[in-house]
């Protein structure tokens, strides 16, 4: 593939997660897809999205910056949601929260086959931390 397609194919594929088709994943996903060096397959990468959108139930993937270079693609995605309990061991419980990930995909055959994501943390606990008394 080249730039246009990779860069179409990986829309098509954040198209999908945001309408939760999951009968669909397997159009972008490799069956033996790594996901942060770990071999999870489609079924586990498929049940990670799942329980993520139930943790979230107002996911929502906004991608903010796409660099391809085939066969690779870097992306910034965006979030504005309300978890409904704990995220990434933080307790949100309910509070809406903004936070990006840095993700970098390798396709093969037009298909994910590797996964690197790594998610801002930090900005999610520094929301969650009690407002500070004016010093006035």
């Amino acid at each position: 593939m080249d730039k246009q397609q990779l860069s179409d194919r990986y829309r098509g594929y954040i198209d999908c997660l945001n309408r939760q088709d999951w009968s669909a994943l397997g159009e972008f996903i490799d069956q033996d897809v790594h996901y942060n060096g770990q071999r999870i397959g489609l079924s586990g990468y498929r049940a990670m999205l799942e329980n993520d959108f139930r943790a979230i139930p107002d996911l929502h993937f906004t991608l903010d910056l796409l660099i391809t270079d085939p066969p690779h693609v870097a992306a910034r995605l965006c979030f504005d949601c309300t978890p409904v309990g704990e995220l990434f061991g933080l307790p949100v419980n309910g509070r809406r929260i903004q936070f990006t990930e840095n993700v970098f995909y390798a396709f093969r055959q037009g298909h994910i086959c590797k996964v690197h994501s790594v998610i801002d943390k930090a900005a999610i606990a520094s929301q969650l931390l009690p407002p500070k008394p004016n010093d006035g």
